[in-house]
């Protein structure tokens, strides 16, 4: 495998000056408060894993990035109205969005949990959370989840714009927890001061009716130039090592999955 993703980067690098470097730049749509996939520094400045792979693979493509920031929730119909070429913003790659969109191979696998205050527990069958308030965010495959399943137990699900304004209403009491993917809530809030007197309770979720096959780069149905040149990109970085140095300064395990 290692040595057709070579091929594959150098194949890439054969064939194109890239499709954008000549006439425009690559843009790519994120939501940037998803830390630490996705987050804004002091400066103001986009950082994360998901904005450094994305240096990593308009480099590998001799293109250049051009960042647009919105909401989760918007990013899809902004690419379909071409405002942006690609979405690189830990979407996961569900049957339900391949209606609308393209998707690269994933990049990174998370399941979900949910998360609530150190010492709750979760019947198999959800029936001891009836009555609570989950939040989660909009348009997410958690969002989907909750409202098929959950919200048939009673919970009342809360939606959200960003990941970051859930964890302000449970700490200050106004939710009674999170369903959200275990990577980002693990090290975005559980890890944090804010995030201390939370904990993970009940199973991990993973079922692809739900929760996709991983996260995915998504373009515009039927451009299967960009396509190409994306998985391309991604094999050739996985092969030269620089996916696991990007990785290596987030997360101290394998993010990438079987």
């Amino acid at each position: 495998m290692k040595k057709f993703a070579i091929l594959g980067g150098l194949a890439l690098s054969l064939i194109a000056t890239s499709l954008f470097a000549a006439d425009r730049p690559l843009r790519l749509g994120i939501e940037a408060a998803y830390p630490p996939f996705a987050f804004k520094t002091a400066d103001g400045r986009i950082d994360g894993f998901d904005h450094d792979i994305g240096i990593a693979l308009c480099a590998e493509m001799k293109a250049e990035c051009q960042w647009v920031e919105q909401e989760f929730d918007g990013l899809i119909p902004s690419l379909k109205v071409k405002k942006i070429d690609a979405i690189l913003s830990s979407m996961t790659i569900t049957e339900e969005r391949r209606n609308s969109v393209d998707f690269t191979g994933k990049y990174y696998y998370s399941p979900a949990r949910l998360v609530m205050k150190e010492g709750s527990t979760v019947d198999a069958d959800f029936a001891n959370l009836k009555g609570k308030r989950i939040g989660v965010q909009r348009s997410s495959t958690t969002d989907r989840f909750a409202s098929a399943v959950l919200a048939a137990k009673g919970v009342e699900v809360v939606r959200y714009s960003s990941q970051n304004e859930i964890y302000l209403d449970m700490m200050s009491g106004r939710l009674d927890g999170t369903l959200a993917d275990v990577i980002p809530v693990n090290e975005g809030f559980l890890k944090t001061d804010n995030g201390k007197g939370f904990a993970f309770v009940g199973p991990s979720f993973t079922d692809p009716k739900y929760f996709g096959e991983g996260a995915g780069i998504a373009v515009r149905k039927g451009d299967k130039e960009l396509l190409g040149k994306l998985n391309a990109a991604i094999q050739a970085i996985r092969a030269n090592g620089e996916y696991q140095r990007i990785e290596s300064k987030y997360f101290d395990f394998d993010i990438y999955g079987d």
